[in-house]
């Protein structure tokens, strides 16, 4: 065969589906019959091109440079495999890029480990932390987070957000009271999340700027600020925004009226 010509295929079994190969790049004419023993009535025009350029076809019919060279170099059926391989893995990575995108700065999954803030969180729960939030605005009192432990960074912690930055807290005889500019006379915290449970110890703190005074719900059960002192905003991964799993207590969470 001469170098791009005009062919016409017709009259043979199999013409029009090795029409459709050959313009696809999944074919050459060289699987054709010869074009002088082909009969005369009947005709399905394409365009050819010489077999050792390769089949292989752009949306505007011409060859690419990379099909060139690999149809050249590994032949035309190793260098389909080679492409469509090529685009699994641009996929791939593509689709990985934006998961870490997504887990690094909008959402992250975290499970629940320990009993610190039963009967609302039990152990092994999945939730999605929303990381996007606390970039523009800033954490509301009883809202639920998860934090780097300040004495482990490499530990996180869920905890709910009680006391905000310039509040003093108090922890006496079973309850939180919290006292700052706009409670001069200070109020005792209405946690009905608790199902009754009362805050043990004995602890008073005024908090500084961007740090947070946070509690479990397992008041009995839980290692927090009673312990370990404010949190500073800059530990703070996200705000707890959905439970995944189990599929019968998925809930999204809202901070609560006091």
């Amino acid at each position: 065969m001469t170098e791009a010509r005009e062919a016409f295929l017709w009259g043979f079994p199999g013409a029009r589906r090795l029409n459709k190969r050959v313009a696809h790049g999944r074919a050459t004419l060289d699987e054709a019959p010869a074009l002088q023993d082909l009969p005369t009535d009947g005709i399905l025009p394409l365009v050819c091109m010489p077999h050792d350029k390769g089949p292989h076809f752009t949306d505007d019919g011409e060859l690419s440079g990379r099909e060139q060279f690999l149809s050249s170099t590994f032949g035309p059926r190793a260098a389909r495999w080679i492409l469509a391989l090529f685009e699994i893995v641009q996929v791939g990575v593509l689709s990985l890029a934006l998961v870490m995108l997504v887990r690094t700065f909008i959402v992250q999954p975290f499970y629940v480990k320990g009993a610190s803030m039963e009967p609302n969180f039990l152990d092994h729960e999945y939730l999605l932390i929303d990381e996007v939030s606390y970039r523009f605005r800033e954490p509301q009192r009883g809202e639920i987070i998860v934090f780097r432990y300040p004495r482990n960074p490499r530990e996180f912690f869920i905890k709910r957000v009680i006391g905000l930055p310039n509040d003093t807290v108090e922890v006496h005889d079973g309850h939180v009271r919290i006292t700052n500019d706009d409670h001069p006379q200070g109020f005792d915290l209405t946690e009905s999340y608790l199902h009754g449970v009362e805050t043990l110890g004995e602890r008073r703190l005024t908090l500084a700027s961007r740090e947070y005074f946070v509690l479990g719900d397992n008041r009995g059960a839980s290692l927090d600020s009673r312990i370990f002192g404010p949190v500073p905003q800059k530990d703070f991964i996200g705000r707890v925004w959905v439970r995944g799993w189990p599929l019968d207590r998925i809930t999204k969470f809202e901070p609560p009226s006091y």
